[in-house]
């Protein structure tokens, strides 16, 4: 539990993960071991990472948003200062939540395929 805790606590301060996405890692943390959870956390990046291609695919906006990205990361850099990720965009909420995948759901893919054998 801890692992997960510790590992997700800074996605969740920088506005990349919401708190019940790292409180669903920590659930698994408590009943499967550190190996099946740090295998169920990559399988579960993995899958969100094919939920977040096939969402810029549908939306047309992967420029856009890899400009945003890339402007985040400049931003950081320069001032060594982290901020939350898309607080730009909270003042238009179909652009903000546009821009976001719930990430329950690969979560729950990866440790049903762990669960099951998969991978």
């Amino acid at each position: 539990m801890l692992l997960a805790f510790l590992l997700l606590y800074p996605l969740y301060k920088i506005g990349a993960f919401g708190a019940g996405d790292v409180k669903l890692f920590v659930l698994i943390g408590s009943f499967q071991n550190i190996r099946e959870v740090t295998a169920v956390m990559a399988g579960a990046f993995v899958i969100g990472a094919g939920f977040s291609l096939v969402k810029l695919a549908v939306e047309r906006n992967g420029r856009e948003r890899l400009r945003y990205f890339l402007s985040y990361m400049l931003e950081v850099c320069r001032t060594r200062h982290w901020k939350i990720y898309g607080e730009d965009f909270k003042q238009d909420y179909h652009t903000y939540c546009k821009n976001k995948i719930h990430f329950a759901v690969p979560i729950l893919f990866s440790a049903v395929c762990r669960i099951g054998g998969l991978f």
